[in-house]
């Protein structure tokens, strides 16, 4: 019975020199790495076309609300009423009324929107596509690392041996070039 647990303790250690453990160990890092890069695509994916249109929401709301006071300032300027008609309720009244248009748009812009928003908002994407872009660089930068590790061991002894016996390990493919699909950074489009 002790000659049976000595000589498996004895058939272990070469085992565990062999890459029994490391080898599926650093597989399963390389392949949690790849799904870390996976994610962060998806997180650009979902996250950059609602703050672009959150930002042309706020853009589109500011520029109605600029128009209305620049339309409203305009039409006050074509009212005129010269010395002669100061006699004329009704010229005084119109001109009044569009002077009065002007000072309800302004009070209106003023109080419903006392900061306007959208320089802050394009700002804030910026800031966004920057970080964005960033965590995918490491993402990818961790799982080339990963792979790596996971290549070098499989080809270096005495892993080289368990992987190659227990596992018919084979080396992973690092990232490279970007393909179609949720790999492309968006194109940010402010038009229509």
């Amino acid at each position: 019975m002790m000659h049976r647990r000595a000589a498996a303790l004895v058939m272990a250690l070469p085992l565990a020199a062999c890459g029994v453990n490391s080898v599926p160990t650093a597989e399963e890092n390389a392949k949690a790495r790849w799904a870390d890069v996976q994610n962060e695509y998806q997180r650009r994916a979902d996250l950059i076309p609602n703050l672009v249109a959150t930002v042309k929401g706020y853009a589109k709301q500011e520029s109605d609300v600029l128009t209305r006071v620049t339309e409203a300032r305009a039409s006050a300027n074509r009212v005129q009423v010269s010395g002669d008609q100061l006699s004329d309720p009704a010229a005084v009244q119109r001109y009044a009324a569009a002077q009065n248009a002007v000072t309800l748009s302004l009070q209106r812009l003023q109080e419903a929107y006392p900061d306007l928003k959208s320089n802050q908002n394009f700002l804030s994407l910026q800031s966004q596509l920057e970080g964005t872009e960033n965590r995918i660089t490491i993402a990818r930068r961790d799982y080339n690392q990963a792979v790596q590790d996971y290549n070098t061991r499989i080809r270096t002894f005495p892993d080289a041996v368990g992987a190659r016996i227990f596992y018919g390990a084979k080396p992973l493919v690092p990232f490279q070039a970007t393909s179609p699909g949720a790999e492309q950074a968006p194109t940010v489009n402010f038009g229509s």
